[in-house]
């Protein structure tokens, strides 16, 4: 699958309802973030979890959210951030 998103686009999460096993934490799913860099294309893990051949290779990116726009009660430095890698299925550009 060709990648989408270059370094520096704004991403949001599908925030869609899912079952078994999926690599995409629920605490992010609608959040958006930006795209730190891509981290390469590799298998599906979701699908291969079940016994698919986890294809087609899906770009996997490491995807930037500030930690006050993920957590509402964050006390921390505004400037805080926490890096997830994300499958580009899972990734739209942000409006």
């Amino acid at each position: 699958m060709k990648p989408l998103f270059p370094t520096g686009t704004r991403v949001t999460v599908s925030d869609r309802e899912t079952t078994g096993h999926m690599r995409t934490p629920t605490y992010i799913r609608g959040k958006t973030g930006l795209i730190e860099r891509r981290c390469g294309s590799f298998r599906n893990p979701e699908t291969l979890a079940y016994g698919g051949d986890g294809m087609p290779e899906q770009p996997l990116y490491r995807v930037r959210f500030f930690q006050h726009e993920i957590w509402t009660n964050y006390l921390g430095p505004p400037q805080d951030t926490v890096d997830i890698e994300i499958y580009q299925h899972w990734l739209e550009r942000a409006a």
